[in-house]
């Protein structure tokens, strides 16, 4: 049985979730120990807990230690079955990171799936619904399964309360792919989103989003949430490009100025333009899984961050892949997995 150290490098909850997906996808039971150790409250919270959990049912695996708060849990896997499925993780916790755990392997499956997920949609401790849909989804969908989500009702932090459902359809094959370039920009929005909050504050953070971009009226716009479950405040800036599309953000909270709220993901927007890299920082590490799966592929990142860096390593773990990175200049890094 393999054994994996969550406290390794970054030491936070990707290396217990991303195991469990390679678990399921490869066959392999593994042994987790410190789970969580490097973060504020280390163990399972309810969020890692839904996560083990939706696992275990997926692909009828036997579990050992899927308590709240647990640090040591032994998972051994099943077979990813499709079919239709409902989690809810009961506050705040992120469905996407939820999803992030049991989707490769329901795209591995012999039958579709539909699963609803419930809990917190934009968190800003997690890629938010945004960039789920618009940045991450359409490049697994290039890979082969075919994948798409329905936001039915926003969760911020902290009421939750969110829903979406996600439905896929397996792949017949599932290949790498090459991200090399980004392509002719063809569209690029911004949003500012309230619930139950002054539509002001949006105001404020669409006229930064122009000013700081320099675009124009109609592509930056304002939604406030029809029937909200609670408070929250997102910023979003879209970028897309023939071969990538790319979702910045920054969330509101209590006490931070609408303007820096807005600056935040402007300044993002604008790191990432400075680079010719079609991949960002967030995306890079979640692509990394799929690729790895999948056995192959090739793109060029702004970088890698410490989750990618301990994703890298969790992955050479369980699959027999080389995942080589090339420094090209300060802003660009080329990442091949074969």
């Amino acid at each position: 049985m393999l054994t994996v150290d969550g406290s390794f490098c970054e030491g936070g909850g990707q290396i217990l979730r991303s195991s469990l997906a390679l678990s399921i996808v490869t066959g392999r039971a593994f042994r987790i120990e410190n789970i969580r150790a490097k973060r504020r409250k280390p163990g399972l919270l309810r969020q890692h807990l839904t996560a083990v959990r939706a696992a275990a049912e997926i692909g009828r695996c036997k579990v050992e230690g899927d308590e709240m708060g647990s640090t040591e849990l032994v998972f051994v896997p099943g077979v990813a079955v499709g079919g239709d499925y409902t989690f809810s993780i009961g506050t705040a916790g992120s469905t996407t990171l939820v999803l992030q755990t049991i989707l490769l392997p329901l795209a591995l499956a012999k039958a579709p799936s539909r699963i609803v997920l419930e809990g917190g949609t934009h968190n800003p401790y997690a890629p938010p619904f945004d960039f789920l849909e618009r940045s991450y989804l359409p490049l697994v969908n290039r890979m082969g399964p075919k994948v798409s989500v329905t936001l039915e009702r926003y969760g911020f932090y902290p009421a939750g309360g969110g829903r979406m459902v996600v439905d896929v359809t397996p792949a017949e094959s599932f290949g790498g792919i090459s991200i090399v370039e980004r392509g002719d920009l063809v569209r690029r929005c911004g949003r500012a989103v309230v619930s139950s909050l002054d539509r002001k504050i949006a105001d404020r953070e669409v006229r930064v989003m122009r000013k700081r971009l320099g675009w124009d009226e109609g592509e930056a716009e304002v939604v406030e949430i029809d029937r909200p479950v609670g408070p929250g405040n997102i910023v979003t800036i879209e970028l897309g490009y023939e071969n990538v599309t790319e979702v910045f953000t920054g969330f509101g909270e209590v006490g931070r100025a609408a303007e820096a709220v807005a600056s935040h993901a402007v300044q993002q927007c604008q790191r990432y333009l400075r680079s010719s890299a079609p991949v960002g920082e967030y995306l890079t590490d979640q692509l990394l899984l799929p690729m790895a799966i999948a056995g192959s592929g090739t793109f060029r990142s702004t970088g890698l961050s410490r989750h990618s860096e301990t994703h890298v390593d969790l992955i050479g773990k369980f699959l027999d892949v080389e995942i080589e990175t090339e420094r090209e200049d300060s802003r660009a890094i080329v990442i091949s997995i074969a």
